[in-house]
């Protein structure tokens, strides 16, 4: 069996901001968040060239608590980053104005997460059961997109070292086709030092950085 040449996914989120900084317009983005941390370092990237709403929509989180405690923390992270949004617009050199970030959540329902990975409840971490709770998120990121008319809609997943790249960005695109609406942004975040820098501003912000993916299954899989 021949061996497929990886897709640079950074690469082709670079081509695709370019040729948004052609257009002279800023597009709408909703961006699914897994959690404060990884969206400190996605949102310094991306704040410069799209209108962002972040769509927290976790309901693989375990317990109830540890998914309120990551809800406050991603929007008290974005309240820092719009108080220092407005300070660096006073004397911006920007292409584009940085425009306030937004929030979205919906109702957290547990059960939606249990039905979608039903019978793989004892897969390695890393297996089947992670790549259907991604499908989960990304599809319903690329719904609530199409329900909002938003231009773009992606996901911070690919931040972290412990998600597979490539599957999020296959699922991402599936579901662009699927809902015909917003254009999927591929992306692979770990690149250019994007997790380090995560850690990094978790620290300069004093982020609650959870030591486990989030769901009951992870919760004995502590990350490094």
């Amino acid at each position: 069996m021949t061996q497929n040449i990886k897709t640079n996914y950074n690469q082709l989120m670079q081509k695709e901001i370019n040729d948004i900084l052609l257009s002279g317009k800023k597009p709408t983005l909703l961006l699914h968040s897994c959690c404060g941390p990884c969206s400190s370092y996605v949102l310094r990237v991306l704040q410069e060239y799209f209108n962002i709403t972040v769509f927290y929509y976790n309901p693989n989180l375990y317990p109830d608590k540890e998914y309120t405690k990551r809800l406050n923390e991603q929007k008290r992270l974005i309240k820092i980053y719009n108080k220092l949004a407005k300070e660096k617009n006073k004397n911006a050199n920007a292409v584009y104005k940085l425009l306030p970030i937004k929030i979205k959540t919906i109702k957290f329902n547990p059960q939606e997460y249990y039905n979608a990975i039903k019978g793989q409840e004892d897969c390695s971490e890393g297996d089947k059961r992670c790549y259907l709770c991604y499908k989960l998120r990304i599809d319903k990121t690329a719904e609530i997109a199409k329900k909002f008319i938003f231009d773009y809609f992606t996901t911070t997943l690919t931040v972290s070292p412990y998600k597979n790249a490539e599957w999020v960005n296959e699922l991402g695109e599936k579901a662009k086709d699927m809902f015909k609406n917003a254009k999927f942004l591929n992306n692979d975040f770990k690149k250019s030092e994007g997790y380090k820098k995560s850690i990094e501003y978790s620290k300069e912000y004093n982020l609650y950085r959870q030591n486990y993916c989030g769901c009951k299954f992870s919760i004995n899989k502590k990350m490094e």
